[in-house]
């Protein structure tokens, strides 16, 4: 009898711990299907979302079956391992899109979780987002992404007036962004915005190109270049990778552009400068016979000036292209341009983060010395009136 009334309690115990753990996968389980559907488990009422990829993506340096990839890797499988990664890469990509709505909300998937060290996370893995007013583009607001998480929902902008506006996303500058949904308020419009920005002007870089150290994504040079001037400058920024390999260099011939902007030379050796600069600007004029090709030196290193093996190997860098440049026009390579790196990043030495990255002051810097000199050679090839 004794053993009988020991089993009572230890069965009701057994059912209520067995009660307690189907409430608990219960509760994971509702957790989960909010964290895989758009990052929380609750969806802010009074939202209506839609697919970013069913509007207007800007930026993209050629037809892709990924919509967030700049360049289809499935088509050149030949290209280094590293470069194929930052192709997948969001950088320069941005949504056109109009709406009545009076806020703005996006929910997205990025496959990186962890900060840059010298970037800003909205820069990285996060959003900006522009508006254009009295046909200016205008900051309206950032996405901040959900430390240590892939995925992450926010309110972009809100308290607008309802009626229709346009407005760019520009998409994170270093992380593979997989997907993207655009909130507005419940009732309000939404529709596909056109493309702003004329021509096709097709900018392979470094990091530097591909936006570090801007603070945000649509202060990444080639994204303010196209606001500024109405051109569209593609973003080609491939971070440490830029190193005019023959299978890039015969992919960017392949790529349709009216001009062809070269700021490689950061990640290029001086050895690889003399090697391979040839073989670039050659592979791109035999496919475009009249295009613009501008190549651009290093910037000058703010560490280089304290490391003295660093600054002698810029100088190297930067000397060589130019010869590089000058052996092609003697040898007959026309419409072939170089800008000089002396005043990119001004001379009071703060224009980096880190020595070498640009910051936002760095970036505009560069962009008071760059302007002038792109437009005036795309105005001396009649790419642009006069009038620009």
């Amino acid at each position: 009898m004794k053993n009988r009334k020991r089993k009572v309690p230890n069965n009701r115990l057994r059912r209520r711990l067995a009660g307690a753990r189907y409430v608990l996968y219960g509760l994971v389980a509702m957790w989960l299907q909010g964290f895989y559907t758009g990052g929380f488990a609750q969806e802010k009422k009074g939202v209506m979302y839609y697919p970013a990829e069913d509007l207007t993506i800007l930026g993209k340096v050629m037809p892709t079956t990924v919509p967030y990839h700049r360049v289809d890797t499935a088509l050149y499988t030949g290209l280094p391992d590293n470069v194929t990664k930052r192709l997948t890469q969001s950088a320069g990509l941005a949504i056109s899109f109009k709406t009545t709505s009076q806020a703005i909300y996006i929910k997205w998937h990025t496959t990186e979780t962890m900060p840059s060290a010298v970037m800003t996370e909205v820069a990285y893995r996060g959003f900006d987002l522009y508006v254009r007013e009295h046909g200016a583009w205008q900051y309206a607001g950032v996405a901040r992404p959900r430390t240590n998480s892939a995925r992450a929902a926010t309110t972009v902008s809100q308290g607008m007036d309802s009626t229709e506006k346009e407005f760019l996303l520009y998409l994170p500058l270093y992380t593979e962004t997989t997907h993207i949904s655009i909130g507005i308020d419940e009732g309000a419009a939404i529709s596909a915005g056109g493309q702003p920005f004329d021509h096709r002007i097709l900018v392979y870089g470094s990091s530097i190109t591909q936006g570090a150290a801007a603070s945000r994504p649509g202060l990444a040079y080639p994204a303010r270049l196209s606001r500024s001037t109405g051109l569209n400058f593609l973003n080609l920024g491939m971070g440490a990778s830029a190193q005019m390999e023959k299978e890039v260099a015969d992919m960017i011939a392949e790529i349709s552009a009216d001009a062809f902007v070269l700021d490689c030379v950061p990640n290029s050796s001086p050895t690889l400068i003399r090697e391979r600069t040839g073989y670039l600007v050659k592979a791109i004029r035999a496919r475009h016979p009249d295009a613009p090709i501008i190549v651009m030196q290093s910037v000058i290193r703010e560490s280089g000036y304290v490391n003295r093996a660093t600054g002698e190997k810029v100088a190297l860098q930067n000397q060589y292209i130019e010869e590089e440049v000058m052996k092609l026009q003697k040898n007959g390579v026309k419409n072939l341009h170089l800008i000089p790196a002396v005043d990119f990043l001004g001379h009071d030495h703060e224009g980096t983060v880190d020595g070498t990255h640009p910051n936002d002051m760095g970036f505009d810097r560069m962009i008071q010395v760059i302007t002038p000199r792109i437009l005036a050679i795309l105005k001396q090839h009649k790419i642009i009136s006069n009038k620009v």
